[in-house]
């Protein structure tokens, strides 16, 4: 259901403490901040913590690099490695998968939960915002908090609301985008909803603790799933020989038909790592999911087999690869397919020279000059950076006179099968 009357009487938050200020905790941390709230950011990197109190983290979006910048979060925000007391503790901690098992690794979120416990008192709020699997809460999260002495739902409320944001536009997505928030009962997901009504413009919605996390799953999964089908009718056309972007797009001329566009491989923290999560919970129910994912997951040697054949006119090439994140506009690399496409050619001996005008150690700043000090056989475009994309542009007739082979589709998404 949607924001109701009941929230108005549910007491406000004033100090938020917020376990890890990565990809997703910082942005939480620096809007609440914006707001005018107390924030403590908890994170066991050292480092990090240094350069969010003294605001020299370099971030990948303009707007949340003005935020880190601001009078307000100055003022507002302190980052430590250990936490301390608050009205609400956000735990938005990394869930890794365990290798080669694929199953979900709780350990950080144990250690969150662990860590604030000496420092809850009745009536705080304890709201779980990483991704977690179904049955999370009910048999990792409340256990803990019994355990330390506290009925979760009476002394201390316990919340599930798992974060909607996308890399690249985190400031628009965390603001904008409606929130699910789940409660071990209605006075708790309601109280979660204070910690987001200082900045959210979008919907809330209430639910349940289990609802919660199946919800974020089921989304992720969903397009994990869409994508792996785009990817499986370009392997179709591939062995065809035939150019299935132009199959895609009449296809998509049906009024119910809307197919993806397929690529190098799915990366990212969510994507390649959600799905597994239905799987540990549910094996039996998940054939199509885990086939998708599996799908998903040999992109990337596809592809790398497809530069292999590009390259087979060259005895020893030297290869040029440009992108390393693992979609266009973001310093992301997480899971990045292109890196593991890159590992694959180093495998089989290629020399690759590998860089990301959006990635610190990868960087350069001119195409042309950089290509002039490389001196490649070939070039492969593995990520549609905006600007890398214009620069080719520019730079294809003067790359042909080079006689340099450029591995890349005309829209900038390179290497679609």
């Amino acid at each position: 259901m949607q924001t109701s009357q009941f929230e108005e009487a549910v007491e406000p938050i004033e100090q938020v403490v917020v376990v890890g200020t990565g990809f997703v905790g910082l942005p939480l941390a620096l809007q609440l901040a914006k707001a005018g709230k107390s924030v403590i950011g908890v994170d066991i990197d050292e480092q990090l913590v240094a350069a969010i109190n003294d605001q020299s983290l370099n971030l990948d979006e303009d707007k949340l690099q003005n935020l880190l910048e601001s009078d307000e979060v100055e003022e507002n925000l302190q980052a430590r490695t250990s936490p301390t007391s608050g009205d609400a503790f956000v735990v938005s901690v990394p869930t890794p998968l365990t290798r080669p098992q694929k199953s979900p690794d709780l350990s950080m979120i144990k250690a969150a939960v662990e860590s604030i416990i000496p420092h809850l008192e009745e009536g705080d709020l304890v709201n779980i915002e990483s991704t977690i699997p179904p049955l999370t809460c009910e048999e990792v999260v409340v256990p803990m908090l019994t355990e330390a002495g506290f009925t979760p739902g009476e002394e201390i409320q316990l919340a599930h609301s798992p974060e909607r944001i996308l890399p690249g536009d985190v400031f628009e997505e965390i603001v904008h985008n409606d929130r699910v928030i789940g409660g071990i009962n209605e006075e708790s997901a309601h109280r979660a909803a204070k910690v987001y009504e200082p900045f959210l413009k979008g919907e809330t919605y209430f639910t349940d603790l289990i609802s919660a996390e199946l919800c974020k799953l089921m989304e992720n999964t969903f397009r994990d799933v869409n994508i792996a089908l785009a990817n499986e009718f370009a392997l179709i056309g591939d062995s065809l020989n035939l150019d299935i972007t132009e199959v895609i797009e009449l296809a998509n001329r049906h009024p119910r038909v809307d197919i993806l566009n397929p690529g190098i491989g799915v990366g990212g923290h969510c994507l390649p790592i959600d799905p597994w999560f239905l799987n540990e919970v549910n094996p039996e129910h998940t054939n199509l999911i885990t086939t998708a994912r599996r799908i998903n997951d040999k992109m990337p040697q596809a592809s790398a087999r497809k530069i292999r054949h590009a390259l087979s006119e060259f005895d020893n090439p030297t290869v040029l690869a440009l992108g390393s994140t693992y979609k266009p506009n973001t310093q992301d690399e997480r899971l990045s397919p292109a890196n593991e496409i890159v590992d694959e050619l180093r495998r089989d001996g290629y020399e690759i020279e590998h860089f990301d005008r959006l990635v610190d150690e990868k960087q350069y700043d001119n195409l042309k000059m950089l290509i002039e000090k490389i001196q490649p056989d070939a070039i492969v475009h593995l990520v549609g950076h905006s600007e890398t994309i214009s620069q080719l542009e520019e730079l294809k007739p003067w790359i042909a006179d080079q006689e340099i082979k450029l591995i890349q589709t005309e829209n900038g998404n390179p290497l679609r099968l």
